[in-house]
């Protein structure tokens, strides 16, 4: 017997947002929800006690990264991943194509799987639908992704189209080597770039296969903000209704929002890390710098509408003071700031879909926060 389920609990009458609770092994969350990455089962710089106080459900780990270090039968022996970092709450892991494709200077790719080089010391690794699912089994998490080509923006038609019929052989030759199918959910993932009659063919092939959720992969790999948007209104409009849905690399306040108004239940992104570690955040009152000289005599809260340990206990002072210093400090508070910032966004609007006032909601905080085309 399967130990997870989605329901879809409220669609906003206004917008057609939906929230709903993913139940797990390690929990049940609600939807739709940010999760932070952490990419060698640890959120960089953050302790698992800090994840959780900031109120995140699922967290991510890379398959790619951990299967080389420290390799999938540690992890297994730990325990899984949960009780390798301790952290009580669901994990997902990417099935690893995304990395084996950015390698694009040393990657072959055949039937079988993907030849490249590793990262670290230049060794030849090979990566197969069987091998991905295998590490993510023993990784244990609860939520893993079928291996997938992400195919770079622009791709010819033809390019995309043969793409497509790989990444569908390659979900369908994963999920029969799927050993964990009672405590594991399988996303299949949509792929088929910019055009509309490959995601949608894609989208309704991988729903023909009956997978646990489903992943709009493919998109923030360089396209512009209205091209994102239509791979994902080509994507979700074929996806069931029954399933969670899963926009992959998405951080940005902008595409957070009109993810969740297309009916997107789960997202992920390093965004607000990576910025945070160059002294960039996102608050109420827009983007800021934290680094630049202006707030070296600031003492006012980093962002007076934020309950995160960084607003409630530090200025912008301080914060400047710890960046100019390089202490380590710094990177810390404003990943955790960051984060929580995000989370209380998907919080807020979870609460909008509820009252079925989402679309207001989104016109109201881009309006108001003034965040431009990057979202931040």
């Amino acid at each position: 017997m399967k130990k997870f389920s989605f329901e879809v609990t409220h669609i906003c009458a206004q917008s057609g947002a939906r929230c709903g609770i993913l139940h797990t092994p390690h929990g049940d969350v609600e939807t739709p929800m940010f999760m932070p990455v952490g990419t060698l089962a640890t959120v960089k710089f953050l302790s698992p006690e800090d994840i959780k106080k900031i109120g995140s459900g699922v967290i991510l780990a890379n398959t790619y990264h951990l299967w080389l270090r420290p390799g999938e039968d540690i992890v297994a022996k730990a325990g899984g991943v949960q009780k390798f970092m301790n952290y009580e709450g669901p994990m997902l892991t990417d099935s690893g194509g995304f990395q084996v494709f950015s390698l694009a200077d040393s990657r072959k790719i055949k039937e079988e799987g993907v030849t490249f080089k590793s990262h670290l010391d230049g060794s030849k690794l090979f990566m197969s639908p069987e091998i991905s699912i295998d590490v993510q089994n023993k990784i244990g998490a609860d939520i893993i992704m079928s291996f997938d080509e992400c195919i770079p923006y622009p791709a010819t038609y033809e390019y995309a189209k043969d793409s497509v019929e790989r990444t569908l052989r390659w979900a369908k030759r994963g999920q029969d080597a799927h050993k964990r199918p009672e405590d594991q959910m399988l996303f299949g993932i949509v792929q088929g770039g910019e055009y509309e009659d490959l995601r949608e063919h894609c989208a309704k092939e991988l729903t023909a296969m009956n997978f646990d959720g489903y992943s709009i992969g493919g998109t923030s790999v360089g396209e512009d903000k209205e091209t994102m948007y239509r791979m994902i209104d080509y994507s979700v409009k074929h996806l069931p209704k029954d399933k969670p849905r899963y926009l992959m690399g998405v951080g940005a306040v902008n595409d957070i929002l009109e993810g969740i108004e297309r009916g997107v239940d789960m997202m992920d992104c390093v965004l607000p890390t990576r910025i945070a570690r160059h002294g960039t955040c996102m608050t109420s009152q827009g983007r800021v710098n934290i680094k630049k000289a202006i707030y070296k005599e600031d003492f006012t809260p980093l962002d007076p509408e934020c309950d995160c340990e960084c607003c409630t206990n530090h200025t912008k002072a301080y914060l400047n003071h710890l960046f100019r210093c390089n202490e380590g400090l710094g990177n810390r508070l404003m990943s955790i700031h960051n984060l929580r910032f995000l989370l209380k966004l998907t919080e807020e609007a979870r609460q909008a879909i509820k009252e079925d006032r989402f679309g207001d909601f989104k016109k109201d905080i881009l309006s108001r926060y003034g965040f431009d085309e990057r979202g931040f």
